[in-house]
């Protein structure tokens, strides 16, 4: 069977974050991930879980600007040491919270003639960070994003994750597989889960287009869950996605897995 999280940054926002944790227990989670959890100290997430008895299972270094439009962090060549501060918080976070996966976001870029440097400087960064947690027990996994949503995210294939995995060849680095974004580029999420399964270290999903719950988009989850379980891989599955209405009304997905 297979192991949901919930976003807490997507999902619940009904209430305010502190009170997402209860909110993601009552609905019959076990486990949350936060996008980016550093509004609260760690310490304020930990006695949430604590209380509720919940696994933290995924955070993501701090991005920067990203999600305000901005190129974000990882992949700018002048923002190194900004970078090696983010990785500093979260390792204090991680230290903590004992997250299985840490995530790093790439990043875009605007000018195309600068894509080489931001590739290099991504994949510099990106050793950096997985040689730092490492030691902390979390894996390190990043993903691709979708160009239509974000223009200019300098990892938006399955394809490019696969060769940075290949040329940083480290045994704690895996991809983070987000069903939504693979999907609006095109390619084929159960195929590349069955093929590439021992290299994900994190499953994220949303309905598509749209990013909505399962069955507000063109997405067959009955068979995508299916195959995620049929597949080789043993880690969590997250569910990101924006409901549409109430969170608790998005979530007979849940109730058809669990139940």
């Amino acid at each position: 069977m297979l192991k949901f999280t919930a976003n807490l940054s997507l999902l619940f926002t009904e209430v305010a974050l502190t009170d997402r944790f209860k909110a993601a227990k009552n609905a019959g989670f076990n486990a949350v991930e936060i996008q980016f959890p550093y509004a609260l100290s760690a310490a304020e997430i930990k006695n949430q879980l604590d209380s509720f008895d919940l696994k933290l299972v995924l955070f993501n270094v701090d991005a920067a600007d990203l999600l305000q439009g901005g190129e974000g962090l990882a992949c700018i060549p002048e923002k190194r040491e900004q970078f090696k501060q983010a990785v500093a918080q979260a390792v204090d976070y991680a230290r903590l919270l004992e997250p299985e996966v840490i995530n790093v976001l790439p990043g875009r870029c605007v000018d195309n003639s600068q894509l080489p440097d931001y590739l290099a400087t991504f994949k510099e960064n990106l050793r950096f960070a997985v040689e730092t947690f490492a030691p902390l027990g979390s894996k390190t996994v990043f993903e691709a994003v979708n160009r239509h949503d974000m223009p200019g995210f300098i990892i938006h294939s399955g394809a490019q994750m696969l060769e940075i995995l290949k040329q940083l060849n480290h045994a704690d680095l895996f991809m983070q597989y987000d069903i939504y974004h693979l999907q609006m580029m095109g390619e084929d999420p159960e195929t590349f889960i069955a093929e590439h399964a021992t290299k994900i270290g994190h499953i994220q999903f949303a309905d598509c287009p749209g990013r909505g719950q399962p069955g507000t988009g063109w997405i067959d989850f009955d068979r995508m869950f299916s195959a995620i379980e049929a597949s080789a891989y043993l880690g969590w599955v997250g569910a990101e996605y924006k409901p549409v209405g109430a969170t608790n009304s998005s979530l007979d997905w849940l109730k058809n897995s669990i139940g």
